[in-house]
């Protein structure tokens, strides 16, 4: 996909209506409250010796930082969120909202933007190593 199709797919979850309950549509999973969009994925690795995983996974972030550096004119410099205590704090069994108790299980951070009430933020996903690495957008 293209940065332009990036954007554009982030402007259409920010303007969305939040469902009343969960729902996916494509590569959009909703709730009340949030969407979560796949922006891009790759390639399993189930043959991989851990080469290409790294430069797959040094792409997606690379593909985060450009989109970051094109979305800070317009909303300010991102604040880095790390899910790593969202997710300890799940695992200790305290019930955490979502969208953040799954995405602190397969996302380590997110860059997000508070702009027009809302939460925006980018995230490279990956839930084990032989899977794709995705390329994530939030809105809250």
């Amino acid at each position: 996909m293209t940065t332009a199709r990036h954007l554009a797919t982030i402007d259409s979850l920010r303007a969305r209506p939040f469902p009343a309950r969960p729902e996916r549509s494509g590569p959009v999973d909703s709730g009340p409250g949030f969407h979560v969009g796949e922006l891009a994925t790759s390639e399993e690795f189930w043959e991989d010796d851990g080469t290409r995983r790294v430069l797959v996974e040094e792409q997606y972030e690379a593909e985060r930082d450009a989109l970051a550096a094109l979305l800070t004119p317009r909303w300010g410099p991102p604040e880095e969120l790390s899910l790593w205590s969202v997710l300890e704090r799940s695992m200790d069994g305290e019930e955490m909202p979502e969208p953040w108790s799954t995405l602190s299980c397969h996302t380590p951070n997110l860059w997000l933007w508070r702009t027009d009430g809302r939460w925006t933020g980018l995230g490279v996903s990956q839930w084990d190593k032989e899977l794709p690495f995705q390329l994530l957008a939030v809105v809250t």
